[in-house]
């Protein structure tokens, strides 16, 4: 593999002023992810030490801006959101646009949705993104995998940062679930080329990837998150006690999530 891998992030979001000025914004902090799991992923397939990545980003909530050329892309990544993917705004509305016609022209381009990014993806494909009752998940979550997600993520169960309390309550009809807590149901999904199976699903296999979690959240920048949501009421005592009961758990972002995604985009490149 001798071109870098390109990926185009679509911030939809900048981080908390504390977040921010730690850990950068969302290029940053996913630039981080891939470098972390790119050595991970080496680490486990032989001949690929060559890999390297390049990464545009593209502030899609502030500036509406998008790749002007997505053929140069090998992926593009959108990113979570205090934002509710449901909304009716603009730029929302062109994201889902964005989506739609990225996933239907361009199949070679990979999709991959994390959080909001995910509730995106599933409106613009034939679901729906809804408010889960006041529901939050916060922090380090066990997800209960499908033998799809087994197979993909190659474990028998995931450990994933959440920050959410809107979730995707079902699967659209053209993806296979990949996991499930008991709090929303979808914690991520897939969709395969033609003639692809989830029964031998292979991450050549996978055009489109979600998680309902952030593989790019450690404990640090989650804590940032809980202080500043905390301090202005949107987590009651209840929500905290019950992060902090799980905050230095087992975290698979890293060394499962971001390796997989890395053996979807190599493992699509040949």
């Amino acid at each position: 593999m001798s071109a870098p891998v390109r990926i185009a992030v679509l911030k939809c979001d900048t981080p908390n002023p504390a977040v921010l000025a730690a850990y950068g914004d969302y290029r940053a902090i996913f630039s981080t992810l891939f470098e972390k799991s790119l050595q991970a992923f080496k680490a486990s397939a032989p001949g690929t030490e060559n890999v390297e990545f390049v990464v545009d980003d593209f502030h899609v909530r502030d500036d509406m801006k998008y790749p002007n050329n997505i053929d140069l892309y090998d992926a593009v990544l959108l990113t979570g959101s205090s934002a509710s993917a449901y909304e009716n705004l603009e730029w929302i509305n062109k994201l889902v646009e964005f989506v739609r016609f990225v996933a239907t022209d361009r199949p070679n381009v990979r999709l991959i949705g994390i959080c909001f990014g995910h509730q995106i993806i599933a409106r613009a494909l034939g679901g729906e993104c809804v408010p889960n009752d006041g529901k939050w998940e916060i922090g380090p979550t066990k997800l209960d995998l499908t033998e799809a997600g087994k197979k993909l993520f190659g474990v028998p169960e995931l450990n994933i940062q959440q920050m959410h309390r809107d979730h995707v309550p079902k699967v659209p009809s053209s993806f296979h679930l990949l996991g499930s807590s008991p709090v929303s149901p979808n914690q991520g999904m897939v969709e395969l080329y033609p003639g692809a199976s989830p029964e031998s699903l292979k991450p050549e296999d996978v055009h489109i990837f979600t998680v309902q979690g952030h593989p790019e959240f450690h404990q640090q920048i989650v804590d940032e998150i809980v202080k500043a949501r905390s301090s202005i009421g949107v987590f009651d005592n209840a929500n905290v006690e019950d992060y902090q009961q799980r905050a230095e758990w087992k975290n698979d972002g890293v060394d499962v999530v971001g390796k997989t995604i890395w053996n979807i985009l190599c493992a699509a490149r040949g």
